[in-house]
């Protein structure tokens, strides 16, 4: 394990080192989310509103292109308490430069389930991201995102099946 850190640490490293653009933010703001269920739910199914909270790595691979790892805290599902699934994500996005001040972007996501736990809910859900970004400044910018789950958020052995679907609007500030 040791050698295994040891050696992500020094690959970073050296990946930082030859690395032109690497810029580091935060970003958080207001999710709309909710559970698109496969046939009728069995329950009130209304959206959730919520909140994000998140951090950021910008790294330029050209003048057209960046990718963007980010870790972030993201309360999603639906509004039924029972529904409420709070997850630490880590999208993968990357980011196309469409104008100066606005972007595109796309890419995968992993999230993994937090506070609840053997609740009929699987622990790690799987994802899609797309989104828009515009910059008002040299540090801040404005985005916003939608998120469509790939897998099942329920478990197998339960007869039910939903994907999470969200929508992130927010800001964002890179030092």
């Amino acid at each position: 394990m040791k050698k295994i850190l040891l050696f992500t640490v020094l690959l970073g490293f050296s990946y930082y080192g030859f690395s032109q653009d690497v810029k580091f933010g935060v970003r958080g703001g207001y999710n709309i989310s909710n559970l698109d269920f496969d046939g009728t739910p069995q329950i009130e199914n209304k959206h959730r509103n919520s909140f994000y909270i998140g951090f950021l790595a910008d790294i330029g691979l050209s003048d057209a292109v960046s990718f963007i790892p980010e870790l972030q805290f993201s309360a999603e599902g639906a509004k039924e308490e029972d529904l409420n699934l709070d997850y630490i994500q880590m999208p993968l996005f990357f980011n196309f430069k469409i104008i100066e001040k606005v972007h595109l972007g796309l890419g995968p996501q992993i999230g993994l389930k937090v506070h609840k736990f053997e609740d009929g809910v699987k622990n790690f859900a799987y994802s899609g991201v797309a989104g828009i970004q515009v910059k008002l400044s040299h540090v801040l910018f404005a985005d916003c995102r939608y998120t469509y789950g790939f897998t099942n958020v329920f478990d197998d052995h339960l007869s039910v099946e939903a994907k999470n679907t969200n929508i992130q609007i927010g800001v964002g500030y890179k030092f």
